[in-house]
């Protein structure tokens, strides 16, 4: 569903949680929360590891894209584009490597910074947050999974 605001910008609407694509760092159809409270997105990283290579720093992590599930682990590798403090929801400072990736919310594509920590405890591995969704996209708090995968192109069949 679309939204036209009052100053003519029309705007795709998403439910309060939403599959997005991380095709950067491998991840497909992960189940991101929403989070208009918070200010920069963050992904479920374990095994955190920043190194200097060079005049860089990379991080290397791993994605478990399902809570409960071990078969799904992703190994990625990110360059760090900086650290920053972030004050979670319950209160506890944590520095953190951020980095930029691309994310694919239905059929938009845009860069976002995800800063990586271990979200062990909490029901969602990933947050989209404020500056990921300002200026794309609005949040019906009421709904769920309002975007539609994008459909593959069926071949046709020729007979010989």
């Amino acid at each position: 569903m679309m939204k036209r605001l009052t100053d003519g910008r029309v705007m795709k609407v998403l439910g309060w949680r939403e599959k997005v694509d991380l095709p950067h760092l491998g991840v497909y159809s992960i189940k991101a929360k929403m989070d208009t409270g918070a200010k920069t997105s963050s992904l479920h990283a374990d095994r955190i590891r920043v190194v200097k290579e060079g005049n860089k720093l990379w991080v290397h992590f791993v994605i478990l894209a399902d809570p409960g599930t071990s078969d799904q682990e992703i190994r990625a590798i990110a360059e760090v584009h900086e650290r920053r403090w972030v004050k979670s929801s319950s209160g506890h400072l944590t520095h953190r490597p951020v980095i930029r990736t691309l994310c694919c919310l239905g059929k938009r594509e845009f860069l976002i910074e995800l800063t990586l920590v271990n979200r062990h405890e909490m029901g969602y591995r990933m947050l989209l947050g404020r500056e990921a969704l300002q200026k794309r996209f609005l949040i019906d708090a009421s709904t769920s999974f309002r975007l539609k995968k994008k459909k593959k192109k069926k071949k046709k069949r020729t007979s010989p």
